[in-house]
């Protein structure tokens, strides 16, 4: 009886043994289980954050494109009639594109008053001087800070065409943003 009892003993030892190794394995799984889940929602985290960065950078880099774009089919130099400084509806428009990305921007800009042969030479200074002021203002009222722009006057003394007739006065009499 007494090496049933102790027979009955091991059994029962065993069984424990088991049962506790089974919960065991089952408690580790189950840790096992939660890390890799862990690990999934980490990783699916890290590749979400790695999309949107370069969903980001995809949209920083097209916006620059479309910047530049727009930079280069900007007009930069702007027409005026004969002993005029008034600013035209297309020279306006032209200047609100301006406006757009000097906004963006901080770059300082230099506008630079042109008039053609016709007048004396203080007189056309002054002219250039009116149209580039003309212009600077204008920027100014619509936002771009004053300290970033710069204007000068020419007059007379740096045509952009030779000749004594209309069509070379036209291209002289101008302001040119740099």
């Amino acid at each position: 009886m007494k090496i049933r009892k102790i027979h009955l003993l091991c059994a029962l030892l065993a069984s424990s043994l088991m049962v506790g190794c089974a919960s065991t394995s089952t408690t580790d799984d189950s840790d096992g289980s939660q890390q890799s889940m862990s690990d999934d929602k980490a990783m699916a985290d890290a590749k979400a954050r790695a999309d949107a960065k370069a969903r980001a950078e995809a949209m920083a880099k097209a916006a620059s494109d479309a910047e530049m774009d727009a930079k280069a089919n900007l007009e930069t130099v702007f027409y005026f009639e004969f002993d005029q400084a008034t600013l035209s509806s297309s020279t306006r428009a032209a200047l609100d594109a301006q406006v757009i990305v000097l906004k963006r921007s901080s770059k300082n800009i230099r506008l630079e008053g042109h008039a053609d042969e016709r007048g004396t030479r203080e007189y056309n200074m002054a002219l250039g001087e009116r149209r580039a002021n003309a212009i600077a203002n204008y920027l100014v009222v619509n936002g771009v800070e004053r300290y970033r722009v710069e204007s000068i006057s020419y007059g007379e003394e740096r045509p952009l065409a030779n000749g004594s007739n209309e069509m070379s006065y036209s291209k002289n009499r101008r302001v040119e943003l740099n």
